[in-house]
């Protein structure tokens, strides 16, 4: 995919982004932690069918990272910024965590840019929990400065106890991937409080575009709570749960997630 991958001038950052595939525009975003490579395994899934973009959020992977206060709809007017760059008049916009909620404001602020929503493990608010959950995390990274460590405290509000308990190689990687980070640990901070700070919640019933809701029934982070808000306030969005499955379901249950995307993008 290296051949893809290339930088764009959104304001004053830089936007490091892959462009593949052709047809109808796919737009990928990820969440607080990581970078565009969280959806390598949709790009692979996706960009024989679509055209598929994803990209380093402002803040993260090789995309510029200043210490400085954000929100998730900067975000927001940074992706659709992306998009016009890459001539997209419209396209399917697709979040996980952050990433939903700063698709939700695309949606508010741009409807006719939205062909459709798909929001991963998101939410329009936090719940107490998912705050907690998220403020713990940050602490963990302000009291050690280290990725490592910040790993080691965060990875199991990342998966469910089976997983956890029982796919002991692939909960190393997912702790080896976030404590892998490169970027500034400021970046995290800032965007850890725009995702404390992100509330929607009034205005869903603003998002007309089709949109599917997507989240798995252990995640502490954007629990079932958070998740209802969303469904419930979108109207006539659908809803798709993953049993015993957490915040990082489109990893527990790859297949499942991937049917589902694929569907969904093929019937809209």
């Amino acid at each position: 995919m290296q051949e893809h991958l290339r930088t764009a001038k959104i304001g004053q950052y830089d936007l490091h982004y892959l462009d593949i595939g052709e047809g109808v525009p796919v737009v990928l975003i990820h969440g607080l932690a990581g970078d565009y490579s969280a959806w390598t395994s949709q790009i692979q899934l996706l960009k024989d069918h679509f055209r598929v973009i994803a990209f380093d959020n402002r803040g993260a992977g090789k995309s510029t990272q200043v210490d400085e206060p954000i929100s998730t709809q900067d975000l927001a007017v940074d992706t659709l910024g992306l998009m016009d760059h890459l001539g997209i008049q419209s396209a399917h916009i697709v979040g996980r965590s952050m990433g939903g909620a700063v698709a939700q404001h695309m949606a508010l602020m741009s409807p006719t840019r939205v062909k459709s929503l798909v929001l991963c493990a998101s939410f329009a608010v936090l719940d107490p929990l998912g705050r907690r959950v998220l403020l713990n995390m940050r602490e963990a990274l302000e009291w050690r400065m280290n990725w490592a460590d910040h790993a080691r405290h965060s990875v199991q509000n990342f998966v469910s106890a089976d997983f956890f308990n029982n796919k002991h190689e692939q909960v190393k990687k997912i702790e080896a991937l976030i404590g892998g980070e490169t970027r500034l640990p400021a970046c995290y901070i800032r965007q850890n409080e725009a995702c404390q700070n992100h509330d929607t919640s009034s205005q869903l019933s603003q998002i007309h575009q089709p949109t599917l809701v997507m989240a798995g029934t252990s995640d502490p982070i954007c629990s079932l709570t958070a998740t209802n808000i969303l469904s419930e306030g979108i109207v006539g969005s659908e809803t798709i749960l993953f049993d015993n499955a957490s915040h990082f379901f489109l990893m527990e249950q790859a297949d499942k997630f991937n049917q589902s995307l694929l569907a969904w993008l093929n019937t809209h």
